[in-house]
């Protein structure tokens, strides 16, 4: 074989090889491409999972209902009931109530299983709009609390006036808890019996 036939074989046999290192630096420079774009969005998810750098603003909290003033009465004047309230219940003296009833009877058998109880309850809150808003959107498991909470009353303590008393303290408590597990705040002051049935 000549020299020119051998140089020729061997820059033929290079040209493969040039060409398929090219590929080759293609396909890395294009998965390195991906991989720099799937970093770039896993910077992204990273940022907004972790939070926003400080400074950011951040998603404002839902507040708490506020309470509400009498007529009549100003903030001032009310600044002591109102951090008094923080700790117990509100003072009729400076805060307005507001009174809503609750849709329908509630029926339940009573602790024992032979009597029954049927009530109709109304609810008062000393705070704003937020609360009855609330008590409509939880009504499903406002009831269902309400329910489990006359299942375990005790039928004879139902006969007398300090039994029903101590019902409604638990069933105030009950809705409370509700809204409180659901919206961080309750807000209901009382429970009224607007009508008691029991057998």
């Amino acid at each position: 074989m000549s020299d020119a036939a051998i140089d020729a074989a061997a820059t033929a046999d290079e040209k493969p090889k040039k060409a398929k290192k090219k590929g080759g630096k293609k396909k890395l420079l294009l998965l390195l491409a991906v991989l720099g774009l799937a970093g770039g969005g896993g910077g992204a998810f990273a940022f907004y999972s972790m939070g926003a750098p400080a400074g950011a603003e951040e998603e404002p909290h839902h507040e708490e209902p506020e309470l509400v003033l009498r007529d009549g009465v100003s903030d001032a004047q009310a600044e002591p009931a109102r951090r008094r309230a923080r700790n117990g219940s509100p003072d009729p003296r400076y805060f307005q109530a507001t009174y809503m009833p609750l849709e329908g009877n509630f029926t339940s058998n009573l602790r024992g299983g032979d009597a029954f109880v049927q009530v109709g309850l109304g609810v008062s809150t000393f705070y704003d709009e937020r609360v009855t808003e609330r008590l409509t959107r939880h009504n499903m498991a406002i009831r269902s609390a309400i329910l489990l909470a006359l299942s375990e009353a005790d039928p004879n303590a139902l006969t007398t006036l300090r039994g029903k008393e101590e019902l409604k303290v638990t069933l105030r408590n009950a809705i409370n808890n509700v809204l409180t597990n659901r919206e961080g705040f309750g807000g209901i002051d009382d429970v009224y019996f607007t009508s008691f049935v029991t057998q």
